[in-house]
């Protein structure tokens, strides 16, 4: 992908991997402290923090480089580069609004539309047609999991979809968002996909099996042209929520779908804002329709239509006549005919229509009238109905006043909502019609099918600046869509958590939202707001303003409800929801909830002459009509409401109901979670509001799941990249070679000491709090920094040493050139010179023996060469073969692995074909099962057969509750043997590891059971809804009871008198609640102060821990340009040498040159350039001394003010910190001191509710229970009446049946099957009816204790009216002190015209401290989350008290280290100076052999000038003599050799003069840097030492009371460790490897017994169940039989029927019988042999594995004897040092004899420990097992024991799992006794003799032998008698236990696998040893 160039397409999927991993990116990240700070216009903007003041920060904004000052508490980190446009913002590391907006931003700016954000997909609309949705990219996203694909919807829809098929659960997709973010197109693409994917016609030859997709995609364009209609923000916008519901097959076709719609915007019919339009099929018809249907339909132009309120409106890019023909293309589609097409129309004609009738009032009278009838005719003759009547209905309808109908006149405004409200049902009726007929056609089976997948398209969040009635009931859908949200994510959190085995306490943040739900739906106690508003429905007189003084008197303190702060109107609210606060407005909620109608022009309608108006007005008689509307505004009495009140339901009732039922479903089902998002109002492409998407986040509820992220761990990494990224900062904790990734992540967080409260270490991966891989990465960064700069300095050095090194042979080769050039203008018009030339070729064959010598040794030396190369040839080959052995091996190994792998894998595809097979037939068979229980629904009429066995049921009742007796004393027994097991737990600690493996059987089988209890409760399911039929029926009768009444009244009249008492508390309690309000300010006060200092604290902190860095980095800076200094003097010095040198040589070559060479012109330009060259040089180089010195001095300057600005930077902050410290201990001190005040006053309010709850409720549970027992009095009484009511209606039922029975007769096999289920059912029923029974005597229990609380009650009531007497006298008092106050009251009156004023005045203040308090809320809001931040904090802080404790030791530690330090500073002080006194005096020495050195060179000097001189006159007398040349070349020469060497000696003696200098004035500087650095660390520590001592000793004080249990826990855990060694000391030799492998042996040999024993008796349990159920199954058919028998008495009519029918049922009952018991005993043997098959294949391998363990041994011994030879040699020599040993050998020797004694005794104990506990084990699982039996058999109480059980279990396992992670630690405490235990044993072995190991070893293996060899033996004939017992063992057993045996051929499987490994694990640690 990333080589090749992405495609059209791929550019807005994929992310450009080149921009996340850019190095610029990084560096600029890393080098800038970037941050987020808040902007108006983009929302929030980039910058680097400069400085920081306190609370304020100035920072540099990244974009234009303007500085800011910002609070600190608006700033938010930024993430990484590594993070930018990451695909799911969970995954950020910095999970805060700022980073979510940039990362959206970013994407959606290169075309990247879908984001995840944990569960959400985020998409953002983009205004443009993507190429996304092609039929390729349908392809890509087909089968894929959801993180190997970019985000899209398809995703979403596909793992949705291959979720439904796998786990055959129920899937929900929830796309929500505001108008126009493209919810709707999103769903379209969603249905697209699904219709692409799961098409049924795919592989059938049926031509209109593909009819069902196209209905399905057709279905949407009917829907929209109804239901959609163009705003504001949107052209295309659904002006309803709907839930598109599509069923699948089983094998994942596409059967059927299902929509429901939910909040029709009906008002849009009759009026729309300027720009928008009504529904779209208004516009379509009139545009789209010909001219015949023109007419009919009676349509007019536009303008002419009052409720088109702007006429014809225009959608860009669409044409109304072709979107008409499309609708009426798609109607056809769905099965329309043409009538009802043409029906349609007319009464969308009608509704337009409607808006045309027009009404006047009269002159003198307010009577409306309507002067012009003529639409009024057009609407009658539309809907098929008389002119006369209609418009008689409309101004003077007939309203029922008590009992007489009265016409009444309506105004002109009534007339008008009249029409207006008859106008939005019409269309709503019209609506729900074809939202029918379009879901018939889509529902093609009978049947729904296997499992569904729902889309809901709904309206998100909505805040307008006026929210009425629609928008509070889209806020409450999303509140509970929310809630749903938190759970859903709170349960894959959870089961992340748990997978990974991470400690983490479970928080359902789905609670969080349920204060504001039940504020809205609560039904009483107190009631919510749409219970308060159907209530008021009700109220004669109610109006708006009634209702919402209700509502604030009722839920006025309620925590989510508020009064708004300025009220505009009375009818004003606001709620506090997820997503911020909404003010409602209630005006017109009381008529929007009701919904009324003209019930005249109702009842006309229904009466309609057309076909279709009957239809969509059926149910008239729910409709709210004008007698309850004048009920409203008349002061009728409220008992003539009552007859209406049953008949019809408001708006939010039926809205309620629907969303519950919708919660429900999606509840069942696994949600899926998109969120849309408009970026901007004016539908441009490309760019995006920072506000609007900021708030559309918010009210998405992605914010608040980013919330949910934070709490827990959201960032999680797998360790291999973990390991990969980080290992550079804790490179030397890992050490070399292979680790496992999980051990390499612990050492690495040991070495970055991070706090464990920041992450946690899972199976997998490694977890981590937001913020913390930031902090890493910025770690990161510096490290690879520090490492860069290195290597730059290493590289850098390198290539300035090359350089020099290059310079330096310039300047030898110039030298070289120029000597040879003066050589050679010498000697060039020499003639001597010139016959050399020619003749010095022919001199070199005098060389030749020269250069053989020469050859002869390069010869010899390629020989040694090749010797040496050939040595290491045979090394390497040896090393090569060795490689190559341990390769083949390795592959030998590999080959077997592969091998096995290939078998399992074989194993496994075969099991899940198997698993396919079996899930298809089961399918089937759940088909046919919901098959057969519709047919049996007709059949359960029957219902006679359970009322005769009523009476049957009443005398099984006592035995029954017998039974029910003997089994709670068999529960309390089973208890006292739980509580000894758990104590037998405790004492078995130490052997927990043995006992885990059993505990796996055990949770296994429990799995089993649990399986078996589920089936049960699905069927009590079925039988509790019967159940509540009869409990209905029950509650019906006994509403008529007086006997009830009278109680109620009783009860009313305690209630009262209850109540008042209540009313006094509460107002007790309100002055509680003030006081504690006040300290609540208090305490917030405090509480700010404190964060206030505490963050000025960390501010100071972070400071001084930049300073401090900046102090690190500048000594660095300074070391290197002090390094840089020296270098830099070093090259000077050097180049003033070369300076002289080049002088000297230049005068030199001067009087050379002016006594030797001719005065030629090429000398002279010669001597000039040369000349030229070196005054060159003479600048350059004096240039190069002056920079040089000048940047020295700058850099000198630069030193002294950094370090003068660091000193002061460290004192201040030093100050700061003081002061700091200080106010914290005040502030901390006050808090404490609130706290404890707080507590015992929100204690004593606890109290006070706790004791008023307690009051209701037992008022409450008092009602109910009389209730109750009162129904339970009556009810023997009503069985005779009702047994006599329901016989009649039975004997109807059975002439039903006596015809069903003549049509049923022609299918026999069908009616035997239905009869098999019924019988079973009436089991099922009867034993339901045992239940019922037994609860009807726990309830009689239930109510005579009640009668005991009510005595009780009515004591505590006589001490109440005592202390209400004593009040009264009180009262009086307060009286008498009235009448004297009646005095001072005018005074007061005067005061309060005073006060008046000063309200006045206190009211204007008020208006200005609003704005200051919405400030403080802003603030207030923002410190709420970061307090979610801080409470972490501070339990991180309270860790390290603990950890500051261990510092303070160790600190103390380091200051003894640093005295003794400064010790040895003081004494290496004296060296260096000693050292310097010393190299002072040899460099004194040095300069004297210097200038002694210069004289004898000046007189080489002069001898040289001497000697050439000679040379001149001699090549000036020009002689024959070539000799004496060659001699006097030679003489000079080495002359200039002498000269040289002199030189180079001078210069290194320079040099060293130099270095001694140089080294003495850096020890100066360092000794005086050291003093002064010494005595400033000595002071800043002592002072920090002081300072940390003072601030710990009081945090010690104060947290001494929270670690005390800590301490404890400590002292346990030490004793416990010590117990361990102690253990580990006696326990020595369980260490050698042949008592492992023998105990191994035994578990195995255990094991295997142990699940033979089990298997054996579940198949006993299992035949005896069997037993038990045919004879109760026996029991039932005589129970039919009698009861057909008395059936077959009262009907004479019906015999000959019911003989035959009792034939074929036992005929079919012995059938079914031998079948069942045939198949399942032909099922149960063939899962046996299976399960026995797969145990002998198992233990064939464990053989194997044996065999090949004994191999390895056999090689081990060969080794162990070639060392046994080698060593008998050694002895020899050893003998000698043996003498001295022989005494410590025999005291080891006795050592060993005890341990292997107490070693002995304490296997013992195990073995007697352990098979007490298994038997004990075994003997509750046997118990249990009986129990679950006899519930099995008596169906009661079932539910109650099973749960009470599955507490107890999951009690246990949770002790269990705290013992298994207690193991774990004692196994880390026991592997470091090990180390020790070793090391101990390595001191023993080195002081021993190596005769005596080499001993031990050959006894060790011969024991190791025998052992193996014995075990070996014993499997072997484990293994024959196991074979021999599954070749006798094929035995019948009874089905159901098949399940229980594929558990337990798991387990089998497990514990095999366990031992394999502990086997591997003992090879290991065998070779090892």
């Amino acid at each position: 992908m990333s080589k090749k160039a992405p495609s059209e397409d791929e550019k807005f999927l994929f992310v450009d991997k080149d921009f996340l991993n850019s190095p610029m990116a990084q560096a600029d990240w890393s080098a800038k402290k970037l941050v987020w700070i808040p902007s108006e216009k983009h929302g929030f903007e980039a910058a680097s923090v400069k400085e920081e003041h306190g609370d304020e920060v100035l920072v540099e904004l990244a974009d234009n480089g303007k500085k800011v000052t910002v609070n600190k508490d608006d700033i938010q980190k930024m993430n990484p580069p590594k993070f930018s446009k990451v695909e799911d913002m969970a995954e950020l590391t910095c999970l805060n609004e700022a980073s979510v907006l940039h990362n959206i931003r970013e994407r959606y700016f290169s075309g990247l539309i879908y984001t995840y954000s944990g569960l959400f997909c985020v998409v953002v609309n983009p205004y443009k047609m993507l190429p996304i949705y092609s039929e390729k990219i349908i392809d890509m996203y087909k089968g894929k999991k959801r993180h190997e694909v970019p985000p899209h919807i398809y995703s979403i829809t596909d793992n949705a979809y291959r979720n439904m098929m796998q786990d055959r659960e129920d899937q929900s997709i929830l796309c929500t968002g505001e108008s126009g973010a493209g919810k709707t197109e999103n769903t379209k693409k969603v249905i697209q996909y699904l219709a692409v994917v799961a098409s049924s016609h795919k592989g059938k030859k049926d031509s209109s099996a593909g009819e069902l997709e196209k209905q399905l995609l057709q279905a949407n364009p009917i829907l929209e042209a109804f239901g959609n209609a163009k705003t504001i923000k949107n052209d295309n916008s659904s002006r309803f929520g709907k839930f598109i519901r599509i069923n699948f097959d089983v094998t994942g076709y596409i059967v059927g779908a299902n929509i429901e719609t939910y909040l029709l915007e009906k008002s849009r019919c009759i009026r729309q804002a300027k720009t928008e339009r009504a529904f779209h099929i208004f516009y379509y018809m009139i545009a789209g329709a010909k001219d015949k249907l023109r007419e009919e339909l009676l349509l007019e132009p536009f303008s002419n239509y009052r409720f088109l309120s702007s006429g014809h409106v225009q959608i860009p890019g669409q044409q109304d006549d072709e979107m008409y023909e499309e609708t009426m293309e798609a109607m056809r589609i769905m099965g329309l005919t043409d009538e009802e097409r043409i029906d349609i129309l007319k009464v969308c004609s009608t509704v337009m229509q409607l808006g045309n009738i027009e009404f006047k009032k009269e002159r003198n009278q307010e009577q409306a009238t309507m002067p012009d009838n003529t639409a009024a005719q057009k609407v009658c003759h539309l809907q098929g109905i008389n002119v006369t009547d209609f418009t008689r209905a409309i101004l003077t309808p007939r309203i029922k006043v008590g009992r007489e109908v009265v016409q009444k006149a309506q105004t002109k405004e009534q007339a008008d909502f009249a029409i207006e409200a008859l106008a939005k049902a019409v269309f709503e009726r019209l609506f729900r019609w074809i939202l029918g007929r379009v879901n018939k056609a889509l529902d093609k089976t009978k049947r729904q099918g296997a499992s569904f997948l729902g889309i809901l398209d709904i309206a998100g969040f909505e805040i307008f600046e006026d929210n009425s009635f629609e928008q509070l009931c889209i806020n409450y859908t999303n509140e509970k869509l929310q809630q749903l949200f938190n759970h859903t994510m709170f349960i894959l959190e959870q089961e992340e958590y748990q997978r990974e085995g991470i400690e983490w306490n479970f928080i359902d943040f789905g609670l969080d939202l349920q204060p504001c739900i039940e504020l809205i739906e609560r039904p009483n106690n107190p009631p919510g707001i749409l219970a308060l508003l159907d209530e008021e429905c009700w109220f004669p007189k109610a109006t708006d303003v009634s209702f919402v003084e209700k509502l604030m008197n009722t839920q006025g303190n309620h925590v989510k409800f508020a009064k708004p702060k300025q009220l505009k109107d009375k009818t004003e609210f606001s709620i506090l929801h997820y997503a911020g606060k909404v003010d409602y407005n209630a005006t017109s909620w009381l008529t929007k909830n009701m919904d009324p109608l003209n019930d005249n022009v109702t009842a006309l309608l229904s009466n309609s002459s057309s076909q279709f108006v009957q239809d969509l007005w059926k149910d008239t008689d729910r409709v709210v009509g004008l007698d309850t509307i004048a009920k409203m505004t008349d002061s009728s009495m409220p008992s003539a409401s009552k007859t209406k009140k049953g008949m019809f339901r408001t708006v939010g009732q039926l809205y309620k109901e629907s969303l519950a039922k919708l919660m429900t479903t999606l509840h069942n089902t696994q949600p899926n979670f998109v969120r849309c998002i408009i970026p901007n109002h004016e539908k441009r492409a490309g760019k995006l509001d920072a506000h609007l998407v900021l708030e559309q986040l918010r009210c998405n509820g992605v914010l608040e799941g980013i919330r949910i992220c934070r709490q827990g761990f959201p960032n999680r990494i797998v360790f291999q990249e973990f390991r990969q990224r980080y290992e550079i900062l804790a490179a030397s904790a890992i050490p070399k070679g292979f680790m496992d990734g999980k051990q390499a992540c612990c050492l690495m967080i040991k070495h970055l000491d991070l706090d464990p409260n920041l992450y946690r270490i899972g199976q997998s991966k490694i977890f981590f709090r937001t913020g913390v891989l930031a902090q890493l990465e910025e770690e990161r960064d510096l490290k690879i920094t520090v490492v860069i700069i290195a290597f730059q300095a290493q590289a850098r050095g390198f290539l300035a040493r090359k350089a020099f090194a290059k310079r330096q042979q310039q300047l030898t080769a110039m030298k070289v050139i120029q000597r040879n050039c003066a050589a050679y203008l010498k000697l060039r018009n020499w003639q001597w010179w010139r016959l050399f030339t020619k003749v010095k070729p022919l001199l070199q064959v005098t060389r030749q023996e020269e250069e053989m010598t020469l050859k002869e040794e390069e010869l010899q030396k390629a020989k040694d060469v090749a010797l040496k190369f050939e040595s290491e040839l045979k090394e390497i080959t040896l090393k090569h073969t060795s490689v190559l052995e341990e390769r083949n091996a390795l592959q030998e190994q590999l080959q077997a692995e592969t091998e096995l792998y290939a078998e399992a894998e074989e194993m496994r595809v075969r099991l899940a074909a198997k698993k396919q097979e079996l899930e298809e037939i089961l399918h089937e068979m759940e088909a046919r099962l919901d098959e057969e229980e519709e047919r049996a629904q007709a059949l359960l009429v029957d219902k006679k057969k359970m009322q005769q066995q009523m009476q049957e049921l009443e005398e099984h009742l006592e035995e029954e509750e017998d039974a029910r007796q003997k089994l709670q004393l068999e529960k309390v027994t089973c208890e006292g043997k739980i509580k000894k097991l758990e104590d037998d737990i405790l004492v078995m600690e130490d052997h927990n590891n043995k006992l885990l493996k059993e505990r796996k059987l055990m949770e296994e089988r429990i799995a089993d059971f649990s399986s078996n209890l589920a089936e049960e409760e699905e069927k009590s399911k079925n039988l509790t809804k019967l159940k509540n039929k009869h409990e209905s029926m029950i509650s019906e009768l006994e509403v008529r009871l007086k006997k009830e009444e009278k109680g109620r009244q009783e009860l009313d009249k305690a209630k009262r008198k209850l109540e008042a008492e209540s009313n006094d508390l509460q107002e007790q309690i309100a002055d509680l609640q003030a006081q504690i309000a006040d300290l609540k300010a208090q305490l917030a006060k405090k509480e700010e102060e404190l964060q206030n200092a505490l963050a000025r604290l960390e501010d100071e902190t972070a400071q001084k821990n930049n300073a401090l860095k900046k102090i690190r980095e500048l000594e660095g800076h300074i070391s290197d340009l002090q390094e840089d200094l020296d270098s830099e003097r070093a090259a000077r010095n050097k180049a003033e040498k070369i300076k002289r040198d080049l002088g000297e040589e230049l005068e030199a070559l001067k009087s050379e040159l002016e006594d030797t060479l001719d005065t030629t012109a090429t000398q002279q330009e010669l001597r000039a350039k040369r000349e030229q060259e070196v005054n060159l040089l003479k600048r350059a180089i004096e240039d190069e001394n002056r920079t040089h010195e000048a940047q020295i001095q700058e850099m000198r300057q630069k030193h002294t003010q950094i370090t003068e600005e660091l000193t002061e930077q460290l004192e201040q902050s030093k100050r700061v910190k003081s002061n700091l410290e200080k106010a914290k201990q005040a502030l901390e001190k006050d808090t404490s001191d609130l706290v404890i005040e707080v507590r015992s006053l929100t204690q004593a309010k606890q109290d006070g509710e706790h004791k008023r709850k307690k009051l209701e409720g037992q008022v409450a549970d008092l009602q109910s229970r009389f209730n109750d027992s009162e129904k339970q009095k009556t009810e023997l009484g009503e069985r005779c009446s009702k047994i006599t009511v329901e016989l009649e209606s039975v004997t109807n039922l059975l002439n039903e049946a006596e015809g069903k029975n003549i049509k049923l007769s022609k299918d026999v096999t069908s009616l035997t099957s239905q009869l098999q289920d019924s019988q079973e059912l009436l089991a099922e029923e009867t034993r339901q009816k045992l239940q019922f029974s037994t609860k009807l005597r726990q309830a009689e229990d239930d109510k005579n204790s009640l009668q005991e609380q009510l005595e009780e009650e009515m004591e505590a009531k006589r001490n109440v009216e005592r202390h209400v007497s004593t009040l009264n006298i009180q009262l009086s008092d307060s009286k008498k002190k009235l009448e004297e106050m009646t005095v001072n009251i005018e005074l007061l009156e005067e005061g309060k015209k005073r006060l008046q004023r000063d309200l006045e005045a206190a009211n204007t203040q008020f208006e200005e401290k609003a704005s200051a308090y919405d400030k403080l809320e802003k603030t207030k809001n923002r410190l709420q989350q970061e307090l979610e931040d801080t409470l972490m904090d501070l339990d991180n802080q309270r860790q390290n008290v603990s950890n500051l404790e261990k510092k303070q030791k160790k600190f103390d530690q380091m200051l003894a280290e640093e005295k003794s330090i400064s010790s040895k500073y003081a004494e290496e002080r004296d060296r260096a100076e000693a050292e310097a006194r010393e190299k002072e005096t040899k460099a004194l020495s040095l300069a004297r052999a210097l200038e002694e050195a210069q004289d004898s060179r000046e007189e080489l000097e002069r001898a040289n000038k001497a000697l050439k001189m000679e040379m001149e006159d001699l090549i000036s007398s020009k002689d024959d003599v070539g000799k004496n040349v060659h001699e006097l070349e030679k003489s000079k020469r080495g002359l200039e050799a002498q000269v040289e060497e002199m030189k180079t000696q001078l210069e290194e003696l320079e040099d060293e003069l130099q270095a001694a200098e140089d080294a003495k004035l850096r020890l100066e500087v360092n000794m005086q840097a050291l003093k002064a650095q010494f005595e400033r660390d000595l002071q800043g520590r002592d002072e920090m030492g002081e300072e940390k001592k003072r601030q710990l000793v009081k945090q010690v004080r104060e947290l001494e009371t929270e670690l005390e249990d800590e301490r404890k826990q400590r002292a346990l855990a030490a004793a416990t460790k010590k117990k361990l060694e102690t253990d580990m000391k006696d326990l020595e030799g369980q260490i050698e490897t042949a008592s492992k492998g023998r105990d191994e042996a035994i578990k195995q040999l255990r094991k295997l017994q142990a699940q033979t024993k089990d298997f054996q008796r579940e198949l006993e349990d299992a035949r005896a169940a069997r037993e038990e159920v045919l004879a109760t199954a026996k029991e039932s058919e005589k129970k039919a039989k009698t009861l057909e028998a008395e059936l077959m008495q009262l009907q004479e009519d019906l015999a000959a029927a019911e003989r035959a029918r009792k034939q074929a049922e036992a005929e079919r009952d012995e059938l079914s019988d031998e079948l069942s018991s045939n198949s399942s005993g032909k099922s149960a043997l063939a899962d046996e042999k299976r399960r026995l098959e797969a145990k002998i294949s198992q233990l064939e391998e464990e053989l194997e594995e044996e065999q090949s363990n004994m191999e390895i041994l056999n090689d081990r011994l060969r080794k162990s004897t070639q060392q046994v030879d080698q060593l008998n040699n050694e002895l020899q020599t050893e003998r000698t040092t043996s003498q001295k040993n022989e005494s410590a050998r025999q005291q080891m020797e006795r050592q060993n004899k005890e341990l292997k004694a107490k070693l002995q005794e304490m296997e013992s104990q195990v073995k007697s420990k352990f098979k007490s506990s298994i038997t004990a084990l075994e003997a509750k699982v046997a118990q249990l097992e009986e129990q679950l039996e006899q519930e099995n058999r008596e169906k009661q109480a079932s539910a109650k024991s099973m749960r009470q059980k599955d507490k107890k279990l999951k009690d246990l396992m949770m002790q269990v799992e705290d013992e298994r992670k207690q193991a774990e630690q004692y196994k880390d405490q026991a592997e470091k006794s090990n180390t020790r235990m070793k090391q101990l044993k390595r001191q023993l072995e080195e002081s021993e003799e190596e005769s005596q190991r080499a001993t031990a070893a050959r006894r060790k293996l011969q024991r190791e032998l025998d052992e193996a060899t014995e075990a070996n033996d014993a499997m072997s004939r484990e293994v024959n008698s196991l074979k021999s017992k599954l070749r006798r063992g094929n035995e019948p057993s009874f089905g159901s236990t098949a399940r229980r045996m594929g558990g337990s051929r798991r387990v089998v499987e497990d514990a095999s696998e366990e031992e394999a490994d502990s086997q591997s694990d003992f090879n290991g640690t065998k070779s090892m040893e």
